[in-house]
């Protein structure tokens, strides 16, 4: 834009003053439209350095003077068109002769395009106010050491259904919301009542549960009812009743109760049975421990003496004879095979004199067999159903028999029965006899082993201790121990002459199936399903050593009768195994049986060995002749 100025006013040009880019700003109101300002083309620019401002007709006032409101750009537009484009000519100071100027001529500018017009944006709604938020109210600051307890669990006592005091705000709530506050509202009582119910004394015994429902005015059960769910009733019942406030009905039955038990217990007072910890035992019984306890002291005392004398004598070699005695072990050798029963054999047992050997089958017969020639002697006939196992008497020639049918015989060697021990309620497993002669033991899968009086055929003895069958029994050689095993995997030692149990041997960890004392007095060998052979030692009541004896279980051990030097083992691995008793080592494997070794005994002397198996074959291990007459001379020297 060329503005044109007086020539009085100033005889030098002036550049022209371009409106400031705060002139041209637009309103912030919401009615301006927002639109970049205007920018001139570049040729109405070309002459803006030589150009002379003439003020003296439209004067442009500055933007800090001017009043006038600012035109938008469409207005600036058209007043441009319509400013006709004058030549300003040059002034010329005197002295200086005018230059010859062409004429100037400018050209058409074409007229510009309109700016198409922005709609006015529609006016927004504007958003309502929000809610006025309800001030928070905070409990009291305790002072000077005071507790303020509140019922609610949660810290904010502010929530969405309280107002602030005065204020006239209501709230709708949903459906959804007063179910779940009352859900909210049951659980809560219940929880209370639960609360309650647990802080009650209750009866445990179902008859004072029923009696107490009863004087409620409650059913004493109801259909399908347990002790357990019947016990749960009352007790919610009576946290009813106290959250109901109904307390004297409460205690009122409550004293009914109290006064009805205790007349109970005036009235039957004198005729109440007492029930100790322990069973007491009858007057045979008191003599049989006594006995026993006389006989025990004889045999240890001299055991002992035999003991130091070995121990001090400098002739007595100790290991020179154990050696002598694990050579003769290791030539043992199968001397006969018999075909014991039509039946698997399931046990055998030499006489005292070993001119005999018992054997007992599944047929529910026994036989006796003359030795060495294993020729059958008698047949005992008499129980009803298979045998598990047969003993004979140390002291006597008679021998005992178990059998499935819960009862246990009695025999002479002419086959005569003598007597019949009843009163397990569950097949028998093992017997033996007690060292002196007097008393018989048997053990049953009743959870029980009894001790039997030989001459009367009198129980003296029913004892308990095991949680599973009773399967093996042992006495060590003074009697004043018995040791017993089961299907519980647990041993015990037994004190015979005041019937306590005074080691519990725990080491297998599957059941525990036979148990024998060694002749040293204080080594107790027990073998089970587990495969292994544990050796207890009874000073230190623990496991000394653990004899991984076979590949399948053991169900018969036995040591060497006369001072336990070596230790025999039978399993179902259809084997026989001899260890030594210096350091449990393998000294020689009894191979022949060609099915399950069911059971063994060896000879009083220890120069031989019988074993019996599921082959129905009975089988005899001994040394040979010229070195039994090598220990006669030893023995005689």
């Amino acid at each position: 834009i060329f503005v044109k100025t007086s020539s009085s006013s100033s005889s030098a040009v002036k550049e022209p003053t371009l409106p400031s880019r705060q002139s041209l700003s637009f309103s912030d109101s919401p009615d301006s439209v927002h639109s970049p300002p205007y920018s001139a083309p570049s040729h109405h620019l070309q002459g803006l350095d030589i150009m002379a401002a003439e003020e003296e007709n439209n004067p442009l006032p500055t933007p800090m003077e001017s009043s006038s409101p600012i035109l938008d750009d469409q207005s600036l537009i058209s007043a441009a068109n319509t400013i006709p484009f004058q030549p300003v000519l040059p002034i010329i100071p005197p002295g200086i002769p005018p230059p010859i100027v062409p004429p100037v001529v400018l050209p058409m500018v074409p007229a510009m395009a309109p700016i198409p017009t922005v709609p006015a944006p529609s006016i927004l709604r504007p958003l309502a106010p929000l809610p006025a938020r309800p001030p928070v109210i905070r409990p009291p600051v305790p002072q000077n050491g005071e507790v303020v307890t509140s019922d609610s669990d949660s810290d904010d006592e502010s929530g969405p259904s309280r107002s602030a005091p005065g204020s006239t705000l209501e709230y709708e709530i949903s459906e959804e919301s007063r179910q779940i506050r009352e859900r909210h509202e049951k659980a809560m009582q219940e929880l209370m009542m639960k609360r309650r119910a647990s802080a009650l004394a209750v009866p445990t015994n179902d008859a004072s549960v029923r009696a107490r429902l009863r004087r409620l005015g409650e059913p004493i059960t109801l259909f399908g009812e347990r002790e357990m769910e019947r016990r749960d009733r009352l007790r919610m019942i009576m946290a009813k009743l106290d959250a109901e406030g109904q307390l004297e009905k409460l205690m009122k039955a409550h004293e009914e109760e109290e006064a009805a038990a205790s007349a109970a217990t005036e009235d039957t007072e004198e005729e109440m049975l007492q029930y100790p910890f322990y069973t007491e035992g009858s007057k045979a019984l008191l003599d049989a421990r006594i006995d026993i306890a006389k006989y025990s002291i004889v045999r240890a005392a001299s055991r002992l003496q035999r003991a130091r004398r070995r121990r001090e004598d400098p002739d007595e070699d100790v290991d020179a004879e154990m050696d002598w005695v694990l050579n003769q072990a290791r030539t043992l050798a199968l001397d006969c095979s018999e075909i014991g029963d039509d039946r698997p054999l399931s046990g055998c047992s030499f006489s005292q004199d070993g001119k005999l050997l018992a054997t007992c089958a599944l047929s529910g017969v026994a036989k006796l067999w003359s030795m060495p020639q294993v020729k059958k002697v008698a047949t005992l006939k008499g129980h009803t159903e298979r045998l598990t196992d047969v003993t004979f008497s140390p002291t006597d020639n008679i021998l005992a028999t178990a059998s499935a049918d819960r009862t246990a015989k009695l025999w002479n060697t002419d086959g005569t029965l003598l007597k019949t021990f009843k009163g397990h309620l569950d097949r028998l497993a093992r017997i033996n006899f007690h060292p002196s002669g007097k008393y018989l033991g048997t053990t049953s899968f009743d959870k029980t082993w009894r001790l039997w009086d030989v001459d009367t055929g009198v129980e003296l003895l029913l004892q308990e201790g095991h949680s599973r069958s009773v399967y093996g029994l042992a006495f060590n050689q003074d009697g004043s121990l018995a040791a017993s095993c089961g299907l519980d995997s647990l041993a015990r030692v037994w004190d015979l002459r005041t019937g306590r149990s005074i080691l519990a041997l725990e080491g297998h960890v599957k059941p525990v199936l036979a148990l024998s004392f060694s002749g040293n007095g204080y080594y107790l060998a027990s073998g089970g399903e587990d495969n292994t052979c544990r050796i207890w030692d009874l000073r230190k009541k623990k496991s000394l050593y653990t004899i991984p004896a076979h590949s399948n279980l053991i169900s018969q051990v036995k040591f060497e009768p006369q001072e336990g030097y070596f230790l025999v083992t039978a399993s179902y691995d259809t084997t026989a195994k001899i260890w030594s008793a210096r350091d449990f080592k393998p000294v020689k494997t009894l191979s022949g049986h060609e099915a399950k070794v069911t059971s063994l005994d060896v000879s009083g002397d220890g120069n031989c060995i019988a074993t019996v198996s599921h082959d129905r074959t009975i089988k005899l291990w001994s040394s040979s002749g010229t070195e039994e007459e090598n220990r006669h001379e030893m023995e005689l020297d």
